[in-house]
């Protein structure tokens, strides 16, 4: 019960923040950017906790997949912003993912074994929905720049291939 409270107030939370500030107004590219580039690092984070903690080896080997995929695509990103002579640009899209991200972090770190794992999946499978539905709906069809509109396509492609990932996980794993 605790796992799914965990994922539920944290895929809140991330609906409701990118949503809310893009009714106010669209975000720039710069801004689409850090927020994509924070997406990442944060999935990165949550995957290093769950090679930490973690002793099963399916959840071990989807967690150095995030790591793997994350670090490349933003290493892609980081790349683009340097092509184009762009700073990405802080805002509170951002903030409000490094937030609940910590938040959501803190509540695994007291959990251990397969109450760990569960959490984590489930976890992974809300924060990737998210991220799919953000890029879906308002990341790409803000991007005014066509890279990196292509990036977010290619990145969104990876992370539907994660989220499916990770509900099968959580379905090994329930």
């Amino acid at each position: 019960m605790q796992n799914r409270i965990v994922a539920a107030a944290f895929l809140s939370a991330i609906l409701l923040a990118i949503p809310a500030a893009a009714a106010d107004q669209k975000p720039t590219d710069p801004q689409i950017a850090h927020i994509a580039y924070t997406a990442g690092v944060l999935d990165i984070e949550a995957a290093q906790q769950a090679l930490a903690k973690s002793k099963n080896k399916d959840v071990l080997a989807f967690a150095q997949q995030m790591v793997g995929d994350h670090t490349s695509v933003n290493n892609q990103a980081l790349a683009l912003v340097k092509k184009l002579n762009v700073t990405p640009e802080d805002n509170a899209n951002s903030q409000s993912l490094t937030k609940q991200a910590d938040e959501t972090r803190k509540k695994l770190a007291g959990l251990d074994g397969a109450a760990f794992d569960k959490a984590y999946v489930d976890n992974e499978v809300a924060y990737h929905k998210a991220v799919n539905a953000a890029l879906s709906t308002t990341l790409i069809p803000d991007a005014q720049n066509p890279e990196l509109k292509s990036l977010l396509q290619s990145g969104l492609t990876l992370f539907q291939a994660h989220e499916k990932h990770a509900e099968q996980l959580a379905g090994q794993l329930h």
